[in-house]
């Protein structure tokens, strides 16, 4: 039966990726998200309006709605172990709810923190290595958005030689240029040197 409905996985994780967890967050503050900061309803966002618990609350409630759909998936489809273009689907539409969110008129955030959920549930080496990846560069220049650039584009090359399948590739790619539009403000600013480096502005948790 489960495998007659496998587009059910796809229409969930889209589902459950566009839930706005930095906006409802937000809001229970008394903020509009949207209108403070950089705008964005991502973790980092939040950390800096809202504090730094509540930007790590985000973080982990975004990347759950990446690695939950995943696990979800591969613990009911287990009769057919080798189909990995509904799992590659199921991972996509998770990124892409949090990225053009259904209840945000198909706006939303910038798709990291759901992606490394995506990946963690499939490929937590190169995750791992994509996430060292975003901290040298961090550590290095103090940009969130570099870092995020950066494993992003690093990821599906880490995922070519650690996990190898060719949906599950294509996937990769697919999240990594939706990453690198959703970031295109954050590139014209890096390039015309007009970036922030991380700092938290809120005055409380």
């Amino acid at each position: 039966m489960l495998l007659d409905n496998r587009f059910i996985f796809p229409l969930f994780a889209y589902l459950l990726g566009s839930i706005p967890f930095g906006l409802l967050i937000a809001r229970t503050k008394g903020i509009d998200i949207r209108g403070k900061g950089s705008g964005n309803i991502g973790a980092t966002n939040v950390a800096r309006v809202v504090g730094k618990i509540w930007g790590l609350f985000t973080l982990c409630l975004d990347l759950l709605k990446g690695l939950l759909p995943v696990l979800i998936y591969r613990a009911l489809i287990r009769e057919a172990p080798d189909d990995v273009l509904f799992l590659a689907l199921t991972g996509f539409m998770a990124v892409v709810g949090h990225c053009y969110s259904l209840f945000l008129r198909f706006h939303g955030g910038k798709g990291v923190a759901t992606a490394a959920g995506v990946f963690l549930g499939l490929c937590p080496y190169a995750v791992l290595l994509a996430a060292l990846a975003f901290l040298l560069v961090f550590k290095k220049w103090g940009y969130v958005s570099l870092g995020s650039l950066t494993a992003a584009i690093t990821l599906p090359i880490f995922f070519h030689f650690l996990c190898r399948s060719t949906y599950l590739e294509v996937m990769a790619w697919a999240i990594a240029i939706i990453i690198w539009i959703k970031h295109r403000d954050n590139i014209r600013r890096l390039i015309n040197g007009e970036e922030k480096g991380f700092k938290v502005q809120a005055q409380g948790p």
